[in-house]
């Protein structure tokens, strides 16, 4: 019996290896921007912590603390520019995906497609055989009567 050849495997395992490929970049997007969530949520925590607290102490650690609170305030501004700026990279990063998804897919799909055919002419030269071992052998019993 014959055996099922692919003629476009080796674009097959290319879109495979392209996917692999996407589906790592876009794990790092979103590592990255997890860890700039992270970084956001932790200078928050620092600034609502740092702000509740009331110095009772001299002018100068009052001028420091406010100086420390508008750098945080600073930072949490940059933080969420670079948290908008991540969020964009990762959606082109699933976008990118979803489109090597589908083009693997494709590929995919028109295999399943030709391996049906193949094994439908298969099943068929598979009967026909068949079918002629069946009239050979009626013949033969007929000639031996």
């Amino acid at each position: 019996m014959e055996r099922f050849n692919f003629r476009l495997q080796k674009l097959l395992d290319l879109k495979f290896e392209k996917e692999e490929e996407g589906k790592i970049v876009f794990k790092k997007a979103q590592d990255d921007k997890i860890s700039v969530e992270n970084k956001l949520e932790n200078l928050k925590d620092s600034y609502s912590k740092y702000s509740q607290v009331r110095i009772t102490g001299t002018v100068i650690e009052q001028k420091i603390m406010q100086n420390y609170l508008n750098a945080v305030s600073v930072c949490i501004d940059e933080t969420s520019d670079e948290l908008q700026t991540k969020t964009k990279v990762l959606e082109e990063k699933r976008q990118e995906l979803i489109k090597k998804q589908i083009e693997r897919k494709t590929v995919e799909a028109l295999k399943e497609k030709q391996k049906q055919n193949f094994d439908k002419k298969q099943k068929i030269i598979e009967q026909n055989f068949n079918d002629e071992l069946a009239l050979y052998g009626y013949i033969r019993k007929r000639e031996g009567r």
